[in-house]
């Protein structure tokens, strides 16, 4: 009789998955460069456009001056490329719709740990091809930022927040895609989210601007809400426009919605699993 091939476990499989995704990453490495540089596209329009809203407003709305808000556009690229996880929840829904799903109920792969080793993977890949861009446009552009570089906790903050970021990106909009395993059809949904997204997590512009203009109770939603760390926030700190304690409230506060929606994506997996049927051969 054959001998039964060893199946890979635990960190083994994990690493197998992980460098399979960085491969198939780079397959069309060509392609993904030139989509990766045509980001940078819409900066020029950016200054353009904050030079002239300045022109006839002043010099500062909601604190920020011209300089401080095209810095803050350009930190919120970045803050960007960490928490956005494009495709990833219609990828799930899709998944789920043409029964593709199945192969993590017959397999020893876990869903969640499949799709966050390959959004690694991607994530990698991405900052490998955007790191010189980014360099470049952040040095053409330097005059923008403060002249006196971040303190060491400034930084500490900076980088924690977009590591917490990348995970709460990837728990919520993995918990939209489970809706899938109780709604046929979620795309209006998604369109409604990113929509939000868009608007609430500051990448249109500073969330201080909102704030100054809305009742008391709706700026302490628009602080507690979860999307405003997916943007608003690295670059706010960044800036040193959140310090002292606010600073480590609003940490302690991401760290709450990571847990929050780690939790909720794997009890949604989970009823949803349960209540999946698949038919066919």
């Amino acid at each position: 009789m054959p001998l039964a091939t060893a199946q890979p476990t635990g960190l083994s499989a994990a690493w197998i998955i992980f460098r399979t995704c960085v491969e198939e990453r780079l397959v069309y490495r060509g392609d993904f460069a030139l989509g990766t540089l045509m980001r940078f596209l819409p900066i020029i329009t950016q200054i353009f456009l904050w030079t002239a809203v300045y022109k006839a407003a002043g010099s500062s709305i909601g604190g920020f001056t011209r300089n401080d808000v095209i810095a803050y556009y350009l930190l919120t690229m970045l803050g960007r490329a960490f928490s956005s996880m494009p495709g990833l929840a219609s990828g799930i829904a899709m998944q789920i719709r043409t029964g593709e799903v199945k192969k993590f109920l017959i397999q020893p792969i876990d869903l969640l740990e499949y799709l966050l080793l390959a959004r690694l993977a991607h994530k990698i890949v991405y900052y490998a091809v955007a790191a010189a861009p980014f360099a470049l446009v952040f040095w053409l552009c330097g005059d923008y930022f403060p002249e006196k570089w971040p303190d060491a906790t400034t930084w500490a903050a900076f980088l924690l927040s977009l590591v917490m970021s990348f995970a709460l990106g990837f728990y919520l909009e993995a918990l939209l895609g489970m809706i899938g395993f109780w709604f046929l059809e979620v795309s209006s949904l998604l369109f409604v989210y990113m929509l939000a997204n868009f608007f609430f997590s500051g990448h249109m512009f500073p969330l201080d601007f909102l704030t100054d203009s809305v009742p008391g109770w709706v700026a302490s939603l628009l602080w507690f809400q979860p999307l405003k760390f997916l943007a608003y926030f690295p670059a706010a700190v960044y800036l040193g426009k959140i310090h002292g304690p606010e600073l480590w409230q609003n940490l302690a506060l991401l760290a709450v919605w990571v847990v929050f929606f780690y939790v909720a994506a794997r009890v949604a997996l989970h009823r949803g699993l349960k209540r999946y049927s698949g038919f066919g051969g």
